[in-house]
């Protein structure tokens, strides 16, 4: 069809897209046009799927199609063929997120069929819908679509998100939805992934936890069950719920007898400014992966002046840690992104400013590590993307013990500051992911996380480690150079 031909037309050469200021250098996008939730995260036949909410024909929001990536090593990803095109009478207004999962050799894409009620698009009517696949690449949607026609009576028209599991003999599908604006998760089962049955609510807000429940997905981790969830409607409280709308998680016990999930209280699982709509898979290691969404709704979006708008995280690994929280880190294949060592440096003293001017290549991986134990300063940290007037600030208070991510100076079209708890220990270790419009932090072995887009516009002239009010100690600093894998398109 007329889709196909475009996707192969809209081929865009290595050297085109470096040129571009803010395109990144090893990050999941589409090749042009707008994306946003991560999709159908899967290994498969022994390759790593990515899916995307992606509309092909613009830079903004518009009827979503499934993009599709593939790779062997969570690093080095193809692009391959749109996997779905909305325009049938249960998806005509888009494909929205989904799950995927592999029976009896095929891969399933269990996904909402959107379409609206009225002409001014302000009455959803969302459906869950399945499509499969023998290769992996090429999808036939099936012929008793929707396979849930309906949304249940604890629920509305904003009904959507499928995650999909096996436990024991069952398959087990949750999706969000939202009725007298309190947001909920909503559970069903099925045999066969097309005849399913509806088993009630699992979770909802207590009121303060916002309108609609999206992305929802719900997995195990040392033993307990994990409810994430991308809630809208949350306030503002302190230093939490800063972004339109958030991503965090229960911590709680699944009684799989009578369906009840009890639970602790929501966590976020990024404190920086782009993170939504996070979805998880486990591989053949065992390991809990993730991706998510690194934007953020109604956020200004610098790179559409490209042809592009928005990314996918890193992949990141999940652990529950002994206080009951989720740890991220970067998954370690990452380490093949490294290239060349381009610092290594031990035990100095900070005072004031220390400027590494020989940092200036846009795609860096930066470890570094204070010594908290007698730190004398007010606050300290490192400034990436440094120009004449442009920074991005990471620092740490070790007063208030807080996380401090500030980008107030990181250039157009964005602005703010994001903050949080972070407990003082011996050391402060940093491990920092710089991609020529992103950064992400990972803080004391994902304790804390902190994602954020930027936009510099100035001539790079390197990294810089301060130190207001007193002296820190920088333990250590090591700095790659990483590659930058550009895109590889698979035409099949």
């Amino acid at each position: 069809m007329a889709l196909e031909n475009q996707q192969t037309n809209t081929k865009i050469d290595n050297e085109t897209q470096t040129a571009k200021r803010w395109r990144l250098g090893y990050h999941i996008m589409a090749p042009s046009g707008w994306i946003n939730d991560p999709n159908g995260l899967i290994q498969y036949k022994g390759n790593y799927h990515v899916f995307f909410q992606h509309y092909p024909y613009g830079v903004e929001w518009g009827p979503m199609h499934w993009g599709h990536v593939a790779s062997h090593d969570l690093v080095h990803w193809k692009y391959y063929p749109i996997a779905l095109v909305p325009g049938d009478t249960y998806d005509r207004d888009g494909c929205f997120s989904g799950s995927a999962v592999e029976d009896e050799g095929e891969l399933c894409l269990i996904y909402t069929g959107h379409r609206y009620l009225d002409k001014e698009k302000s009455l959803a009517d969302q459906v869950q819908c399945l499509a499969v696949s023998r290769d992996g690449i090429q999808f036939t949607k099936d012929s008793n679509n929707p396979v849930i026609a309906s949304y249940p009576e604890e629920g509305s028209g904003d009904f959507r998100d499928p995650k999909v599991w096996r436990h024991n003999d069952f398959w087990y599908l949750i999706a969000g939805t939202t009725k007298n604006h309190i947001g909920k998760v909503v559970l069903y089962r099925s045999s066969d992934l097309r005849t399913w049955t509806y088993l009630g609510v699992i979770a909802q807000s207590e009121g303060n936890q916002g309108y609609m429940w999206e992305c929802p997905d719900f997995f195990e981790l040392n033993g307990k069950h994990i409810l994430m969830i991308s809630p809208q409607g949350i306030e503002p409280e302190d230093d939490c719920y800063q972004n339109l709308h958030q991503t965090g998680y229960f911590v709680g016990h699944f009684d799989d007898e009578c369906f009840d999930f009890s639970h602790g209280s929501f966590n976020e699982l990024d404190k920086g400014h782009d993170f939504y709509a996070v979805q998880t898979f486990q591989d053949d290691q065992g390991r809990r992966i993730a991706f998510a969404w690194m934007d953020m709704w109604e956020s200004l979006m610098p790179e559409q002046e490209e042809g592009w708008a928005g990314a996918l995280t890193l992949p990141r690994e999940l652990t529950l840690a002994a206080d009951g929280k989720i740890r991220m880190k970067p998954v370690e294949e990452l380490k093949k992104l490294r290239k060349d060592k381009l610092l290594s440096v031990e035990n100095e003293y900070i005072s004031g400013e220390k400027t590494y001017h020989e940092l200036t290549d846009e795609l860096l991986e930066i470890e570094v590590e204070f010594d908290t134990t007698l730190v004398e300063a007010f606050d300290f940290g490192i400034k990436l993307r440094i120009g004449e007037t442009e920074e991005t600030v990471i620092r740490y208070d070790p007063k208030g013990e807080k996380l401090i991510l500030d980008r107030t100076k990181s250039g157009t079209g964005v602005g703010g500051v994001r903050q949080t708890a972070l407990p003082k220990s011996e050391r402060l270790r940093l491990h920092i992911y710089l991609d020529r419009s992103s950064v992400e932090v990972f803080a004391n072995d994902g304790e804390t996380v902190m994602t954020s887009r930027m936009y510099p516009t100035e001539k790079n002239e390197g990294v810089r480690l301060f130190s207001n009010e007193g002296d820190v100690r920088m333990t250590r600093l090591n700095v790659w150079r990483l590659e930058n894998i550009g895109l590889n398109f698979e035409n099949k």
